[in-house]
């Protein structure tokens, strides 16, 4: 498997490299933003670890230029920031996952694993619950006759309650699935809940999203939601 580990620090950057390969990754290296973009582009990589704070052009720059380039190689961010606003700034820039400096090398590790192993897993092209259509190869929503823009976290997000349709998911197994951290505790969960039940259910007689409060979110079949009830649950706001 091939990394590329963008970071500007050199005693980092050589030491992380060391590690991955030892650990059995092939490793490219990247020292700004530009450099990162070229590489990312002209090489074919399994994961990319981006820090934020980068010479040249920032890694959020840098998660946008590639997303909008249609470069869909999970994403590990690396910063320095942890406030909340901050996390959701870089995973709404198209990063899959954050980790925190300074970070352990083993979690490090087990993110890769993580986000490589939910990129290639599920083969299903096309996702449908009621007229809500989901395309997982070219990221695309649909609603009836409406076009639905997500960022790639809320993607994950709707990608994770459609694999699981009329069962609620719980806000632990979203934190493992999606985030695959422990922010449970966050309100970063319930800002992206909002977020994806407004595009997802605004202006539509049948509320799909649904929010079991204390508990987690269902996306839920037709028949369930009829009506335009949204269940006993409630909605987060």
């Amino acid at each position: 498997m091939r990394i590329l580990l963008v970071e500007d620090d050199r005693q980092l950057r050589t030491a992380v490299a060391r590690g991955l390969r030892e650990a059995g990754y092939d490793v490219d290296e990247a020292a700004d933003g530009v450099e990162a973009l070229e590489t990312a582009v002209a090489r074919s990589h399994d994961c990319i670890i981006l820090d934020i704070l980068l010479p040249r052009r920032d890694g959020i720059e840098v998660c946008r230029e590639l997303r909008s380039r249609n470069v869909w190689v999970p994403i590990l961010m690396l910063t320095a920031l942890d406030a909340v606003d901050d996390r959701i700034r870089g995973l709404d820039a198209g990063a899959d996952d954050y980790l925190p400096k300074p970070f352990d090398f083993g979690e490090l590790l087990a993110r890769l694993r993580a986000l490589t192993r939910r990129h290639h897993e599920g083969t299903e092209v096309e996702l449908r619950v009621g007229d809500l259509v989901i395309d997982t190869r070219r990221r695309t929503v649909h609603r009836r006759d409406r076009d639905i823009q997500l960022t790639v976290k809320e993607f994950a997000f709707l990608v994770h309650l459609a694999r699981n349709a009329g069962r609620v998911v719980t806000r632990a197994e979203l934190t493992s699935a999606v985030w695959d951290d422990s922010q449970a505790h966050s309100n970063v969960i319930d800002v992206y809940a909002s977020r994806l039940r407004r595009k997802i259910d605004e202006g539509e007689s049948v509320a799909l999203f649904v929010t079991h409060r204390g508990i987690g979110y269902v996306l839920a079949v037709p028949s369930a939601t009829a009506g335009g009830h949204e269940g006993s649950g409630g909605t987060t706001g």
